[in-house]
């Protein structure tokens, strides 16, 4: 009888049988030895899991603001300290402000300190070597959005309600830096801007940067002087108008907005030497600036004298464009000097582009208004009924 052949696990079958049989262990143990010769013994870090005890209930909870927001985390100034924070499962955003950010910079919120043992700097590998969770935050009393189309991915079917990013919160200013050239002064941009910091209710402010290159353009900005804007022309590079700045924002809550190039940042850094924010040249092929500002970035704004609030200035990316989240009907309220002409209209609900006897048009026939402010009006209206 030919001897019969074993391959593979077979082979290694027969070889452990004649190894048990040899040592006298019991054969009729069918309990398989496999998993005791193949595991491995393994060794977790003592701080790879939280306590049981460390939920946000039982947590030591801190106020604190919101510097930066990240897809993997967010920092929170807590006692002049920034920590690295996650946002808790149960947080929800106060009631009102379902369709906006759940957080942005100024924001500010409660933090559930996390266990110092479990924060050992690799905040990226694991939830609980986080600082902290954020399980609340409060009320915006101003804020900086504008619209943003959004997945239609895990939205409900009838859920037709616009998203709004909110760029900043709890603003008390926003800080609007216009160009003389390179880019060149847009006068839509800033309606814009103005409408986007009343609705936000917050005060404005247009710096005028880059006048050591070239003059302002008067007929965009004598208007808006007309309806109380405080406008200062300033520049960067020699320094000019950057007192009045400074003095401007001392003690308040600044965002700095503005289009792309117009030299927000070689601002930062004129109003406060050291603070090295990135800089580039305008792009020569359509002059119009380039992204330089990828996250918002706060700095410190130091006390005029001693007792003086210090100020915050929040360094916001580059915006070209910036959608008004208003309806058609309530852009008048934001051209006051329309708004007091349309009580001479014929129609109630005149939206004075092409109805008969429009005091609005009239007034802009015998130059009354200025053409620049309604062309203006002309083109927000466009968008909001598109």
């Amino acid at each position: 009888m030919a001897k019969r052949q074993y391959k593979g696990k077979s082979t290694r079958r027969v070889k452990d049988w004649q190894a048990r049989h040899e040592s006298g262990q019991d054969l009729d143990d069918t309990t398989s030895n496999r998993l005791r010769f193949t595991r491995k013994e393994v060794k977790l870090r003592e701080d790879s899991f939280a306590d049981e005890a460390n939920t946000p209930e039982e947590m030591q909870r801190v106020a604190g603001m919101v510097t930066g927001v990240f897809r993997r985390g967010t920092y929170v100034r807590v006692a002049g300290e920034e920590l690295y924070c996650s946002i808790a499962k149960t947080y929800r955003p106060p009631d009102g402000f379902e369709n906006t950010s759940p957080l942005a910079v100024g924001d500010d919120v409660t933090v559930a300190l996390g266990n110092p043992d479990h924060t050992d700097g690799q905040t990226e590998l694991d939830r609980n070597r986080m600082d902290g969770r954020i399980v609340s935050r409060q009320p915006r009393r101003t804020l900086l959005g504008r619209p943003e189309p959004r997945s239609s991915k895990r939205r409900e079917t009838y859920d037709d309600a616009p998203f709004e990013k909110i760029i900043a919160a709890n603003m008390d200013a926003l800080l609007i830096v216009a160009a003389t050239a390179q880019p060149a002064m847009s006068s839509g941009l800033l309606d814009r801007f103005l409408i986007a910091a009343e609705r936000g209710e917050m005060s404005a402010i247009i710096a005028v940067n880059k006048i050591d290159v070239a003059a302002p353009d008067e007929s965009i900005l004598s208007p808006l002087r007309q309806q109380g804007v405080t406008i200062v022309p300033c520049s960067a590079a020699t320094g000019e108008g950057l007192d009045e700045i400074r003095a401007i924002l001392a003690g308040r809550r600044t965002v700095l907005a503005g289009a792309s190039g117009v030299g927000k940042s070689t601002l930062v850094n004129a109003l406060l030497p050291g603070t090295e924010a990135v800089t580039r040249t305008v792009r020569a092929k359509d002059d119009r600036g380039r992204h330089t500002t990828s996250q918002s970035r706060i700095y410190d704004l130091p006390a005029q004298k001693q007792g003086d609030k210090a100020g915050l200035l929040v360094d916001t990316p580059g915006i070209r464009e910036l959608a008004v989240p208003i309806p058609p009907e309530q852009l008048l309220w934001y051209f006051p000097e329309f708004q007091a002409l349309s009580r001479g209209c014929r129609f109630r609900n005149c939206t004075h582009t092409h109805e008969p006897s429009c005091a609005v048009r009239d007034a802009v026939e015998h130059h009354d208004v200025v053409a620049s402010r309604y062309e203006s009006y002309l083109r927000i209206l466009e968008t909001l009924e598109g």
